[in-house]
């Protein structure tokens, strides 16, 4: 039985550590996208690819109540599937290659696969009322489910 290091803040989870990363490279890409498109396509694929860690931070910080931890999951689930969408016509306006929109495909996949096992399997990531010190309130294992 391996031991778990104790979960405080959102950004010790890995599902949030990759959505950064991620929502990140979207940044980087889309520096090159042409100017005609700052308030479309390229604000929208920003915008959605940073919502996505953001609704993981407030999932976090709403896991008191199980409904609504699994919303904020759901919603950045959603967020993640939306950055697809809009990176899908990155590639077809001619913005980004096809290489760089499957490397980042294949990591909001597994992003979304993450917020999927969290949301289906949410008891162990919520807090536990029962014990409600301040310790007890904040420490829960430190990996993220894979795949």
């Amino acid at each position: 039985m391996s031991i778990m290091k104790l979960i405080k803040y959102h950004w010790e989870l890995d599902v949030y550590k990759l959505a950064v990363e991620a929502a990140m490279k979207v940044f980087e890409l889309t520096k090159t996208f042409l100017v005609e498109e700052r308030y479309s396509l390229t604000d929208q694929v920003r915008r959605s690819s940073r919502s996505t860690s953001a609704q993981i931070a407030e999932a976090w910080r709403r896991r008191k109540y199980e409904g609504v931890f699994v919303n904020k999951l759901n919603e950045s689930e959603g967020e993640a599937a939306e950055t697809l969408g809009w990176l899908e016509y990155g590639v077809k306006c001619g913005y980004l290659s096809r290489s760089s929109a499957k490397e980042l495909h294949n990591m909001y996949d597994l992003i979304i696969g993450k917020l999927v096992i969290m949301g289906n399997n949410p008891a162990r990531w919520l807090m536990d009322k029962s014990k409600a010190s301040p310790d007890s309130l904040t420490h829960f294992p430190t990996h993220s489910p894979t795949r």
